[in-house]
């Protein structure tokens, strides 16, 4: 699948911004993918792979203490880790942290709270004009009933799923810029 030039680049920008939003003490810990780093093998090849390396080295370089670590997720586990050089840890799901279950596929894990990537998704809001925006959001189910939180997407080049949300869910909202509770 082509893949827009210039949008791993835009990924990692954004990233280095957020991290470089933080205190200085908070760059020297760690930073996780929750999947889906590399999206297929027959894109990857030594070209690319040094390409993508080089724009790691670059934001990496801002925070020297920061640990990296990929949790595979579909499209990893199908395009295979990537180089060593890039300096990432590489991790199965679950990975457990403290409270955490750090997952690619939303999945319910036993004594924690798990958090996922793979669903990327969203919220329809409607207005009434009978106007409709899609917006990312973090859901995060009722940490007795459903302890899973899905996240929404980083990356330039993703798309949105719609979720449907039960009535404990907690939903926040991204949009220009801010992230905004929804009510219940």
């Amino acid at each position: 699948m082509p893949v827009p030039r210039g949008s791993s680049e835009a990924t990692l920008a954004a990233v280095g911004a957020v991290l470089d939003s933080l205190p200085p003490d908070a760059r020297r810990t760690d930073l996780v993918f929750l999947g889906d780093l590399l999206h297929a093998a027959r894109g990857r090849g030594p070209t690319l792979d040094r390409a993508v390396g080089v724009a790691f080295d670059g934001w990496r370089a801002r925070s020297p203490g920061l640990a990296v670590h990929l949790i595979r997720g579909n499209h990893d586990r199908a395009a295979g880790d990537p180089p060593p050089a890039w300096g990432l840890a590489v991790h199965n799901e679950p990975w457990r942290r403290g409270p955490w279950a750090l997952c690619h596929e939303p999945q319910p894990v036993d004594g924690a709270y798990a958090l996922a990537g793979h669903w990327h998704p969203c919220v329809r809001l409607g207005g009434p004009a009978k106007d409709r925006l899609r917006l990312p959001c973090f859901w995060l189910g009722d940490p007795v009933a459903r302890p899973v939180g899905v996240l929404p997407a980083f990356g330039h080049f993703t798309g949105m799923h719609p979720i449907e949300r039960r009535p404990a869910d907690r939903v926040w909202v991204v949009a220009d810029g801010l992230v905004r509770r929804l009510p219940a």
